[in-house]
């Protein structure tokens, strides 16, 4: 299997079109080629490119920021000479200056298949700013490691934001490439825009499902995204930086996992197990104890539970993250009505709207929470045509 960036370099008529034009770079940590080269550092060294710039979105181009609203400054490149300009600082769209050193941007960013991942909103922005200033974009595509399935509400109008791009459900199936061709076709945005596709990209295939376990290994594209599970389980685990609970940041396990002192997992684990067994199959649930470093809860001992995605327990096609994670805060509301859960704080840049709500892009999962009278059928009822109405919306954008 051959990623987008490895197809660009191993082929130099794939590069032609680049001869004579000033080249950018947006990437992250993960942006590396099959040998772990960065790809910065492997464009640079191609002597039929002009490599002028490169950009960074949210924690930044060497990922070193750890959390929500901690920003990057822009910085010149100590190896190759350049602006590093950040889409993570004082701005989120490319401005005029930082948009005229280049004619051609490349992205390269691993996403994680979920709506509120940030790297797809930063690739809308560049394209509506490409659309408006006349400059070429190119995808360097890779695998979307959550697969194909599709589950969650769609945002609703209104909700958008720099974790809400557009109208989607949370987990959307798509890879980065197909995600711009939706983008430009429903934004109706005039942009010259490429996508060098992945070669032997097989999503449904066992056992990466997407992802080529044995052939690439896993580079964090953010600091809390460790590994596959936790991209399997994040379209769920993300609604935990909207709540009092633990993600596990301060932990070794990152959005694998939730909890807090004052809940016994146990019984949560119980209680979900009773009102909907069946958000629960493709996976391993096991109760756990922990103690974050740092963030919520730090050095409290948290009683938790780890979800496992993984190995004999996973079943790609009934593992549902975001019912599963939705179950166990209707439980924690069913045993502990009182219990403070929702985390009233600015989530990504806006305020006077509750977190959850913003991740949700859309009230109605937390309404569905706190009804006592709500259950998972009526979630599911919410849900459903909402899924059905993007399987068939996106179709056309998919190109493996």
């Amino acid at each position: 299997m051959k990623f987008g960036i490895d197809r660009l370099l191993a082929d130099p008529s794939l590069r032609a079109p680049l001869k004579g034009k000033r080249v950018a770079l947006l990437a992250h940590p993960a942006s590396v080629t099959a040998d772990l080269t960065h790809s910065l550092d492997a464009l640079a060294a191609c002597n039929d490119l002009k490599v002028t710039a490169a950009f960074g979105p949210q924690h930044g181009l060497r990922g070193d920021k750890q959390d929500n609203m901690v920003e990057t400054e822009d910085f010149t490149d100590p190896a190759h000479g350049i602006p590093v300009f950040s889409l993570y600082g004082e701005v989120r769209r490319p401005t005029g200056q930082s948009m005229g050193t280049f004619d051609v941007l490349l992205v390269d960013l691993q996403d994680l298949g979920c709506r509120i991942y940030t790297f797809i909103t930063t690739l809308l922005y560049v394209l509506e700013a490409a659309a408006e200033q006349g400059k070429a974009v190119w995808v360097l595509d890779r695998p979307n490691p959550a697969g194909r399935p599709i589950e969650g509400l769609t945002l609703r109008p209104g909700w958008e934001s720099f974790v809400g791009a557009g109208p989607m459900p949370m987990r959307h199936g798509l890879t980065l490439g197909e995600l711009g061709l939706w983008f430009i076709e429903t934004r109706k945005l005039d942009v010259d825009y490429h996508v060098v596709e992945m070669e032997g990209y097989e999503p449904d295939s066992s056992p990466g499902f997407g992802w080529p376990l044995e052939e690439r290994l896993w580079i964090n594209p953010s600091p809390n995204a460790a590994n596959l599970w936790m991209a399997r389980a994040y379209a769920g685990t993300v609604m935990l930086e909207g709540t009092t609970l633990s993600e596990g940041r301060g932990t070794t396990r990152p959005l694998e996992l939730f909890g807090a002192p004052d809940i016994e997992a146990r019984e949560v684990m119980a209680r979900m197990w009773k009102l909907a067994p069946h958000w629960l199959e493709g996976c391993a649930l096991r109760e756990v104890s922990f103690e974050p470093t740092f963030h919520k809860h730090v050095g409290k001992l948290c009683s938790g539970v780890q979800i496992h995605p993984e190995g004999r327990f996973y079943d790609h096609r009934s593992f549902k993250p975001w019912r599963l994670q939705s179950l166990a805060f209707k439980a924690i509301r069913d045993l502990y009505p009182d219990y403070d859960l929702w985390r009233d704080f600015p989530y990504e840049y806006e305020f006077g709207k509750l977190a959850i709500d913003v991740i949700n892009g859309g009230p109605a999962l937390r309404e569905w929470v706190d009804n006592p009278a709500s259950a998972p059928d009526d979630l599911d009822a919410l849900t459903r045509p909402d899924e059905a109405a993007w399987e068939s919306e996106r179709q056309p954008y998919l190109r493996y």
